[in-house]
């Protein structure tokens, strides 16, 4: 069941609609008809079915107004009372009849308040308890409430599937100052990964991943998701791995190889850029084009270490907000450590890797006005066996 463009459109400009579809129910618009779809009832042999409640359409425009009529038609057989009897209060006509070209019902039910329906979601909400309650006495686990998927035909989301979790919080508005061009993520180790994870829920036009490196059994172990074997034995880069998973929710999810200085001019058209890269070479290259092509980004990196049989260190977010790059010096490290030094050994675990991606996407919602920034501040560290978040500098300084 795949709404119209026009069914969407509605669906968004009448808050009954859309109150309806997200509590859950599954709704469909056809030919000036609204259908609400998985109703349960009992059947007279005490059976737990589903109907179709079907409604004529009162409309001004592209809004529903209160309903004129307060009869609803039913695709269904006759329903029942837990104990198998006739719902008789609510019986008007059983012919079958034609509601609309190609689209027959069986039966009419009648249930008129006093001074009607104020609205459809009242309307088609009384007609659905009404026949659901028996089937909740037999099976209480039965519902209307689905929650079943919703197409997006939106030619500017860049969802396969409406976003559902942004419109039943009420929070369009807030969450449209994430609809940013493009965004790159270089680096899909495991804090990369998890901030691919986190972004892809947000409705970025475009996401870029920069990693050519081939997707092997230990990053299966720091990031998420869970592969099979047989995923693991395919030769993929990383970057073209997390593409196909996260492809499957949004449209432009665009897989790149690494960059190098034939590649870097890439980062001159993105609107920002998150860089979780393990190098220190590669972190100068990449940070130093993004500073000076005027694209703000997130670097994100971590130091952890074994002490006395346990793991210490800290993680780091340092962001380049005012595109201004003299603060990076001291927070954001440019030089490779000698091959003795303890973090040579490059451990990473997937907790700490998501706890970095989140601290470095929350500081971006900041950034874009999605959450309240009352620091600013240029760079964060985390502290691993304090439990501490400490701000190094902030906007004034």
């Amino acid at each position: 069941m795949a709404p119209s463009s026009s069914s969407r459109l509605l669906i968004s400009h009448s808050p009954d609609l859309k109150r309806l579809e997200d509590e859950g129910y599954e709704l469909e618009i056809r030919a000036g008809h609204l259908l609400v779809h998985h109703i349960p009832y009992v059947t007279v042999e005490r059976r737990i079915t589903y109907g179709i409640l079907v409604s004529t359409l009162d409309l001004a425009g592209d809004r529903t107004v209160k309903p004129s009529n307060h009869v609803v038609m039913f695709k269904g057989e006759a329903p029942c009372r837990e104990d198998g009897t006739a719902i008789g209060t609510i019986e008007h006509a059983d012919n079958e009849t034609e509601a609309f070209a190609g689209f027959m019902v069986d039966r009419h039910f009648s249930s008129k308040p006093s001074g009607g329906y104020s609205d459809y979601y009242e309307k088609m909400t009384t007609y659905a308890n009404i026949l659901a309650g028996p089937a909740q006495v037999i099976d209480p686990a039965v519902t209307a409430k689905t929650f079943a998927v919703v197409p997006s035909d939106n030619e500017e989301s860049p969802f396969h599937y409406e976003d559902t979790a942004t419109t039943r919080a009420g929070i369009r508005a807030v969450t449209d100052k994430l609809r940013l061009k493009a965004v790159a993520i270089v680096g899909l180790g495991g804090t990369g990964s998890y901030i691919l994870d986190l972004i892809a829920k947000t409705p970025i036009q475009e996401i870029h991943l920069f990693d050519g490196d081939r997707f092997g059994q230990h990053n299966a172990f720091r990031a998420p998701g869970a592969p099979s074997i047989e995923t693991l034995r395919e030769p993929t880069s990383k970057a073209e791995y997390f593409k196909a998973i996260y492809s499957r929710m949004h449209h432009n999810v665009v897989a790149h190889d690494h960059l190098d200085e034939s590649s870097i001019e890439l980062l001159t058209g993105m609107a920002f850029a998150f860089v979780a890269v393990d190098q220190n070479d590669s972190r100068r290259m990449v940070t130093s084009a993004l500073a000076t092509a005027n694209v703000p980004f997130i670097d994100a990196g971590m130091g952890v270490f074994e002490v006395d049989g346990s793991l210490n260190g800290q993680l780091r977010v340092t962001t380049n907000a005012s595109l201004v790059d003299g603060h990076l010096q001291g927070h954001i490290p440019i030089s490779d450590h000698g091959g003795d030094d303890e973090y040579s050994r490059n451990i990473q675990i997937a907790d700490l890797n998501a706890l970095s991606a989140a601290l470095a996407v929350v500081r971006w919602k900041r950034f874009v006005g999605f959450y309240q920034d009352g620091a600013k501040e240029h760079s964060s560290v985390y502290q691993i066996d304090g439990n501490r978040l400490i701000n190094e500098a902030d906007h004034e300084s």
